[in-house]
């Protein structure tokens, strides 16, 4: 590259001086030349410019028996460009530090002990001074130098390059997005987009870098406040180009660029770097992709596992689709059962974990449904459909569909059409079950809580067992006799009646609550007989009054009614008033009022 007179960091031809630490042997041997082999590739140079700037040529050029022997350096950083560029310097040949060569210059400087004690301003200083001043300040640079990094040998994590360039991306890449954060409010609504967009460019720079350095770049964007909204998209972008094939269409493609074992480390070091479920919601289908690869590659369990566990975190947010999930191996079920059903156990786990945290508001009015609850109601209907989906299968054995029916409790159903469904194309498929697999398999059904439509179509299905079809028969004529007595019976009771259905799709929680209200609901209930009954005893004590004194005031409707009849007695006659008193009296008392009325009158 040619020189740029205006950059610090551009040499030109100088005349190098000896330092006066030169011994005078070395002294009478820098005259003549020198070949020096770098990795088999063979340089003829001067011994003088060398000998003042490199420690290590120096060395050798004092140890050599033979001044005309050649000298050959093994494992130098960088390799014979590195050291053609030292050289260049050693020269004062036109040359420029940038950042594609600063790693490399520094490290071959560090090799060839081209340090201060020897010449000022050698190598190592111009370089450092390059680092500090020029890369650390910039993202983009600092990207740069890091990617470089992946080739050299351990010396560069000894002159501590690759942890200044991971510090400047994080700290850069704050500030960037602090500044962004400030310019956003020049921006109207309608340029919202477009300025996103423009955001974190360094996105697809750090896709560059290995794995390795990857990680603690992100790791140091973590630590400094790099939101977590960014951090996921560039683990999703980085999964993208290392893994080629995140997406559904290509997740069953495995890559061919790297390794198997890359692989395995580069999802599993991905999934270890996803922000937490708190501070940031990564989207489901990356996580199910991850799922996905981690179990293509055969991950670790724990990795797999904290795959899961996010899964669970959402899983009322997760679609059928997502959780019809391949099998890999060969002889077994079309899907992978297992590890759906892991993951709703972990719901399950997470749901009683809510339920124990949240206050314990049993008397508190409302309509006694958690919100955990909504979230099993949902995750009960999307397994339904997965049972559903899965029950075709000629592979699937009858001990993983019951256990994914069991795992859910009753009150993650508020009916069961969609399990009685998934349990009718199972026997369909598996027509040679015994009649008591085909009795275990029914016994999870509550037939109380089927539909018509489903109660119609199990009355005749010949695949169910004759016990459940009774039971069905049985329940549909319980309700025919609940629609037909209407409102006749006791209030209370039919709304017992009515309510098993909803009851039975509550959570424990929520059923104690309900227990709760209708023990109240059942001491009012007895209140009110009591205070009935206490009235039914005034209204009697009123009409016997009544009945003996025609004049009396009835403060009751039977008090009015024994007014009547006594009135009524007035028209048979006048004479013998005592004894026609007692005779309406005895036929009031034995309910045959009408029948003394018609005697009368005849």
């Amino acid at each position: 590259m040619g020189m740029v007179s205006e950059n610090p960091f551009a040499f030109s031809n100088r005349s190098p001086k000896l330092s006066n630490s030169f011994t005078t042997r070395i002294f009478s041997d820098v005259a003549g030349d020198i070949t020096i082999v770098v990795d088999g590739e063979s340089f003829l140079l001067h011994k003088f410019p060398l000998v003042s700037r490199s420690g290590k040529i120096r060395k050798m050029v004092a140890d050599a028996k033979d001044s005309a022997a050649k000298l050959e350096l093994h494992n130098i950083p960088g390799g014979p460009h590195a050291f053609e560029l030292a050289m260049k310097f050693c020269y004062g040949m036109n040359f420029e530090i940038t950042s594609a060569n600063v790693a490399h210059l520094r490290c071959a400087a560090e090799y060839l002990e081209m340090f201060e004690d020897y010449r000022d301003e050698n190598l190592i200083q111009r370089t450092e001074i390059y680092l500090n001043e020029v890369v650390v300040q910039s993202l983009e640079k600092s990207v740069e130098v890091l990617s470089t990094c992946q080739t050299l040998p351990p010396i560069a994590e000894e002159v501590g390059i690759p942890s200044r360039c991971v510090e400047a991306i994080a700290t850069n890449a704050c500030k960037e997005q602090l500044m962004s954060g400030l310019s956003m409010l020049n921006f109207d609504a309608e340029s919202a987009e477009l300025k996103s967009s423009c955001l974190d460019w360094w996105v697809e720079d750090l896709s560059l870098l290995r794995i390795e350095y990857y990680q603690r770049v992100i790791f140091a964007m973590t630590r400094t406040g790099v939101r977590p909204d960014s951090i996921v998209a560039s683990l999703m972008h980085f999964a993208q180009t290392s893994l080629k094939g995140i997406g559904k269409c290509q997740i069953w493609k495995k890559p061919d660029s790297l390794p198997e074992h890359d692989q395995m480390t580069i999802v599993e070091t991905l999934v270890s770097l996803m922000p937490s479920e708190k501070t940031c919601s990564v989207p489901l289908s990356f996580v199910f992709g991850m799922l996905r690869l981690s179990i293509m590659v055969d991950a670790a369990i724990t990795c797999r596992l904290e795959i899961e566990r996010r899964i669970a975190y959402r899983l009322e947010m997760v679609t059928l689709d997502d959780i019809l999930i391949p099998s890999i191996y060969a002889g077994g079920s079309l899907y992978d059962v297992d590890t759906v059903h892991r993951i709703l156990v972990n719901f399950l786990q997470r749901i009683e974990e809510e339920d124990d945290d949240e206050d314990c508001g049993y008397e508190s009015e409302g309509t006694g449904h958690s919100p955990s609850h909504g979230s099993l109601l949902k995750v009960g209907r999307l397994i339904d459909s997965y049972l559903a989906e899965i029950a075709p299968d000629p592979y699937l054995s009858l001990q993983k569909f019951v256990a994914m029916i069991e795992v859910l409790p009753d009150y993650a159903r508020v009916i069961d059409d969609g399990l009685y469904r998934a349990v009718d194309i199972y026997l369909k498929v598996h027509s040679m079950l015994t009649e008591q697999e085909c009795k275990k398999l029914c016994k999870f059904i509550d037939c109380q809580k089927l539909s018509q439509e489903a109660c119609n179509h199990a009355a005749q299905n010949d695949r169910l067992p004759v016990q459940m079809t009774v039971r069905v028969l049985y329940f549909e004529q319980v309700r025919l006799k609940t629609a037909l007595s209407g409102d006749s019976g006791d209030g209370f009771v039919s709304q017992r009646i009515s309510s098993g259905i909803p009851s039975a799709a509550m959570s424990p929680r929520d059923n104690y609550a309900s227990l709760r209200r209708e023990n109240r609901e059942l001491k009012m209930e007895i209140s009110r007989m009591r205070v009935r009954l206490s009235e039914l005893e005034k209204e009697q004590l009123f009409m016997k009054q009544g009945l003996m004194d025609k004049t009396g005031n009835g403060k009751t409707f039977l008090t009015s009614i024994s007014k009547g009849i006594g009135k009524m007695g007035i028209f048979s006659g006048q004479a013998g008033g005592k004894r026609q008193k007692s005779s309406r009296k005895s036929r009031g008392v034995d309910g045959k009022t009408g029948r003394s009325r018609r005697h009368s009158l005849s």
